[in-house]
């Protein structure tokens, strides 16, 4: 179960997808006057280096931050989640990426809070150094539980500002993970309806990777259909055959931004050229708002 390191993976086409977007519904959420939490169920350990044995091994971010590094024409949505980046970078290097937790932290106003859950030993351990090293004005809004996100996002809802934004990003290395996501989203919205939630997905060739948006638009607020939900996906290849690579990944966000979806229209053509690996690259951008 604990065999999953993001470190691994930090950076590549998935990571851009989840950030990036994730930056947009946390820059839409501080807009307002009032405090809000920034939840994350699976925070891993806060940063990582990809000058690592783990990042290194792989090189994955090479072809997902590492193509948009350098470039000088990103759009606005892109520009801004590639700025943050370059601050856990401050030589200019691209060295170190941030994790979910990071990019949040740098958004957060004073007023707001973090709740971050990371199950993994190793993983929780680190993240907590990383978060104690920043002080303790970060650490008196942070709260980090060495706990199952899934189980334990139920425990804080709702929270007391009322306003909340939730990452889910399990690595589904266990195929129960997909069922897990939908019924913590499910319990989310029976506490705190209001809520916006975010789930990222992997395509892979799984059927449970198939099913999960499509059981996530049966998701219900007081036993009626979700009404504002947004669904992206970025294939970056075709699919190998036979086999279970990843070729691309999804974000499912119930109760988004209002002008999320005109902004991914215009980003994700950008995205597909930018970080495609062959014919195969395409984006799917659906929803619906009532």
């Amino acid at each position: 179960m604990f065999s999953y390191r993001h470190a691994f993976h930090a950076g590549n086409h998935a990571d851009v997808l989840k950030h990036f977007i994730a930056v947009e519904c946390i820059d839409y959420m501080r807009q307002k006057d009032t405090a809000f939490w920034y939840i994350d169920t699976h925070a891993g350990a806060g940063g990582y280096s990809l000058e690592g044995k783990w990042a290194d091994k792989t090189g994955e971010y090479e072809t997902g931050i590492g193509r948009l590094w350098t470039r000088d024409d990103l759009p606005p949505a892109l520009a801004d989640y590639v700025a943050l980046v370059r601050e856990f970078n401050p030589d200019g290097k691209l060295s170190y990426y941030p994790g979910s937790p990071y990019f949040a932290l740098q958004l957060l106003g004073d007023r707001d809070r973090l709740r971050l859950f990371e199950a993994h030993p190793t993983e929780q351990d680190v993240l907590r150094e990383n978060f104690e090293a920043q002080g303790r004005a970060v650490a008196r809004r942070t709260m980090i539980f060495g706990a199952d996100g899934f189980a334990g996002l139920k425990t804080i809802l709702p929270p007391a500002p009322r306003r909340a934004f939730t990452l889910i990003d399990p690595s589904y290395e266990d195929k129960r993970d997909y069922t897990r996501t939908t019924q913590t989203v499910q319990e989310g919205l029976d506490r705190f309806p209001t809520g916006m939630y975010a789930v990222w997905y992997p395509l892979v060739q799984r059927r449970e990777a198939a099913q999960l948006p499509e059981r996530m638009k049966r998701l219900t607020i007081d036993e009626k259909p979700i009404k504002n939900w947004l669904q992206v996906e970025l294939n970056v290849c075709h699919p190998v055959p036979g086999g279970m690579g990843l070729h691309g990944s999804g974000m499912f966000i119930v109760n988004p931004p209002y002008m999320l979806h005109d902004t991914l229209k215009t980003t994700m053509p950008y995205l597909v050229k930018a970080l495609g690996q062959d014919k195969g690259a395409k984006f799917l951008l659906d929803g619906k708002q009532s």
